[in-house]
This record gives C-alpha cells, structure tokens and sequence, in this order.
C-alpha cells in the first residue's frame, strides 16, 4: 500500500495534488511520501515485535537526509557502505550505536571514522580487511566490534546484477572459511567478533532462498558456539522484494518473512540485525516527468518525456520495469501502445516498452512509479543534466529536501588549466 491516489482525477501524493509540486518545482522530479515510509517500516518492524531486534535502513537505496531523518524518528538504525552515507546516517539524527558499516571496500579512513564515531560494528567481508581494521583500531587504542559476512552460496532467484550470495559474488568470506577467520578474530587484540552477518542479495520474491541461508547461519552459529566463540547477533541483511508489476509479481509479506525467521532461528538466543532497504522506500517514491513529444516510425509509436536514464537508470542497467501513470486522468478509455523513452543519446534510454496508455499529448504529466529506491541515489549528470529536484510530502504540506541542481552549479566542478587560459 502506497499514498499516491487519485482525487477528482489528479492524482496526490498524500494531501497535495502532484500537478501543484510540478506548478512549484518543475520537471522532472521525484516525489516522496512520508505516510508511506513510515508505514513500511512499522509493518517490518511490527514483524519481528517481541525480539531483540533492530531494523538498520540499508541508505543506499535512498540517501535523502530528510528520509533518514524521518526513519530516525522511528526508532531506525542504518546500513552504511561509505564514509559519505555513514556521514549522512549521523547528520539525519541515527544514532552511532545503530549503524553498522558494510561494504567490500572500507578504507582505513573509513574504518576510523566509524570507530571515532562508536558505531555498532563493521560487517567484514574479507581476511585483508580483518587485518586492517585491527591495525587502525590499534593505531586509536580501540577494539572494533566486527561481525563476519558469510557467504552461504545460495541462490537468490534475483536479478544477476543484485544477487550477492553465491559462491561466485564479490561479496562475504568464503563459506568454507568461517571457521578459520573466526579463529584469526579470537588471536587479534583489537576486533572483537561477536557476530554473523549474511545478505544473499536483492528483489527476492520468494522466501526459500531466505530460509536455505538463514539455517545455514543457525548451523554455523551452534558450530562456533561449540569451538568457544561467543557469538551473540546475527545480521540478516535485507533483500525482500517489492512488487513493480502488479498481477505479475507478489513477494511474501513482511509478516510472512518474519514468522519463517521466527521459526528458523527458534532457541538460537541471539539479538537479530535487518537491513531492509527498498522495501521501506521503493513504493513510497514516484519520478514525475513531462511529455516532450510524440513520435512515429513506421508502425512504433514513441513518448519522449524530459527525464532520462540519467535521472533514474533501474531500466536501462536492470531491465527493470516501473509502472507509468497519467497525473491527471483522460476521459477516453482508449489505450496505445508506446514505447516511453528519454532524451539522452543512448539507445538504452528507455523507460518502457510497448507500453499500453492512455493517449499523451505535449506538456502532460506522467508518474513514473515505484521509484523512490536506487533511483536519485543513481542518478548522474550524463549528457551535462543537472540533478533533478527531490521533495518530500507529509500530509497537505511539502517541502525540497533536494534542491534542483542549476547548470551553472554543474560547470563550476570542472576548472580549467593554466595552460589552457592564455
């Protein structure tokens, strides 16, 4: 269930008619609703009511400190994966003690940041960065709390480009090498490995790939219990999907992902970690655009709207699909069948295909659906396009919690050498 509706046939995000924020702030332009964020994070939290439990909002799937900042409010913690969205995290009122830092890649300033800041733990993914962390932590005289991201080799039955738990990923350390890194963890002075972490990736529809590597994580938990290691948490990671296309795709409910967590992690008695990130944002955002032109070739009919896949690049390096809306509601019934496509010289520049709508003319306004995870936080300036604009709504008020980016702003990051300025 989402906030955006259609009144007297224009549609609202909340209580405030789209075509108002368009009359104010322009196009393109995401819109967020804050009735929607909340509600998806009390249905997944209400989930697992009862546990020890702490829903940690994966950032990178929307980095807008205004949403943050409204996720805080709820009790949130986050999931980090860079110096920037850690800072982020802190500046939108998350507590340190409620952000745990995943990612690959952390870099010795990374690691210090996290540990100045006291954050609840590194999620570490690899043996050099073990070493590392303990080096920078004993360069502070600190001890980092660390939990280890396993990798079960299960398949997510995702998206290649989102799936992150099998043997063949970039991501976690090596299933067959638990034992031994945990081992290290015990020898070094200054981590302290308290902790699983697992995330098999993304968009899962179904819940069995959740239920193969959570008993696995269960079965490691009992094994490094009985070699002395005192673990205490687990990190489940997110990756439970939403649906995009309805009729086509119906993911488990938060509740129905949360009674098969109960059952599997049953007596292990250790305080849990969840990391869900687009299912809390991704239908609480909409990217509204303008028709620019129509077109004909041969039999194909085109919509060319003013964003582009700068703006929102999900179709282009996902194939993923977005429902796509009128803002106001034509009269007439008839439908056409259109491909909606950007203006960015790329032959991938493209929203939609054989689309079924309803007849668009010059200057109409369509809503570009579920998009208010990975699509901002991806955007870029291809093709020299400014960042668009981000508001956010909150019953019958609204506000920018992105300015759009001027291409004055845009020029002035490039500077010019001396040797070019005679």
């Amino acid at each position: 269930m989402d906030h955006f509706h259609y009144k007297n046939s224009e549609l609202s995000c909340e209580d405030v008619a789209v075509s108002d924020i368009v009359a104010s702030v322009g196009t393109p332009v995401y819109i967020y609703s804050t009735a929607t964020i909340v509600r998806h994070y009390r249905v997944f939290a209400d989930a697992f009511k009862g546990l020890d439990a702490l829903v940690c909002f994966a950032v990178k799937a929307n980095s807008n400190q205004a949403v943050l900042a409204t996720l805080a409010r709820e009790g949130a913690g986050a999931d980090v994966v860079s110096e920037g969205e850690l800072l982020r995290a802190l500046k939108a009122g998350i507590p340190a003690d409620k952000i745990v830092f995943s990612g690959v890649g952390k870099t010795p300033r990374e690691m210090a940041l996290g540990l100045k800041a006291g954050i609840k733990q590194f999620n570490i993914e690899s043996e050099a960065e073990l070493e590392a962390l303990n080096t920078v932590a004993g360069e502070m005289g600190l001890v980092a709390p660390v939990s280890v991201r396993v990798n079960p080799d299960v398949d997510a039955k995702t998206h290649a480009k989102i799936s992150t738990g099998k043997s063949e990923n970039k991501f976690g350390i090596p299933w067959n090498r638990a034992h031994s890194i945990y081992a290290r963890i015990k020898a070094l002075p200054h981590v302290n490995g308290k902790g699983i972490d697992v995330h098999i990736g993304s968009q899962l529809t179904e819940l069995e790939p959740f239920k193969l590597a959570f008993t696995k994580v269960v079965e490691l938990v009992k094994e490094l219990r009985a070699k002395g290691h005192d673990i205490t948490h687990i990190d489940l990671g997110g990756g439970l999907g939403i649906p995009y296309e309805l009729g086509k795709e119906a993911p488990p409910s938060p509740d129905a992902y949360g009674k098969m967590a109960r059952e599997v992690l049953a007596g292990i008695d250790c305080s849990l970690i969840f990391e869900p990130g687009r299912l809390i944002v991704g239908n609480a955002g909409i990217l509204v655009s303008e028709m620019v032109y129509e077109k004909t070739s041969g039999n194909k009919g085109f919509y060319i709207i003013d964003a582009a896949m700068n703006d929102l690049i999900r179709p282009a390096m996902y194939d993923a699909y977005h429902d796509i809306i009128p803002v106001s509601l034509a009269e007439t019934q008839d439908k056409v069948s259109v491909d909606f496509v950007g203006p960015i010289c790329e032959s991938s520049d493209v929203f939609a295909k054989d689309r079924l709508t309803a007849p668009l003319k010059a200057g109409d306004l369509i809503a570009i659906k579920s998009a208010g995870a990975y699509g901002a936080v991806m955007s870029g300036t291809y093709n020299t396009r400014p960042l668009i604009a981000e508001v956010m709504v909150n019953g019958s008020d609204y506000a920018v919690v992105r300015k759009r980016q001027s291409l004055e702003e845009l020029l002035s990051l490039d500077s010019v050498p001396d040797w070019l300025t005679d």
